[in-house]
């Protein structure tokens, strides 16, 4: 799928996060924390995982390293793994991967109809 998709369907599902990483590091979801997105500069989007008010990590995402993203099923029940996928002639790399509670879903609603 696109970035642009999974990005504006993923800050919208921000308590469904269980873990975001790049091949470095990865920070992990627990009752207390919480994940918060800014996305207001095109060249860097962030990914933010906060205790209360106190930043616990932070991953800088580059848009224009991503390529596509790739959707598979996880190693534990319940979790989606969506890898943002970096590709040049020469190499193909996960840049970055979001683990998620659930599968992708559409935010497009079902057509009901014509309204009399």
């Amino acid at each position: 799928m696109p970035f642009e998709t999974f990005w504006n369907w993923v800050v919208s599902h921000p308590n469904c996060l269980v873990r975001v990483g790049t091949p470095e590091t990865s920070l992990f979801d627990d009752d207390d924390l919480h994940w918060v997105f800014d996305d207001q500069t095109p060249a860097e989007f962030l990914v933010q995982l906060v205790r209360g008010k106190r930043l616990v990590g932070e991953i800088v995402v580059q848009p224009e390293l991503v390529t596509y993203v790739e959707a598979t099923t996880g190693d534990s029940a319940g979790e989606f793994v969506f890898d943002l996928i970096s590709e040049s002639e020469s190499d193909r790399v996960a840049a970055y991967s979001f683990v998620v509670s659930h599968a992708f879903e559409s935010e497009e609603q079902p057509a009901h109809g014509p309204v009399h």
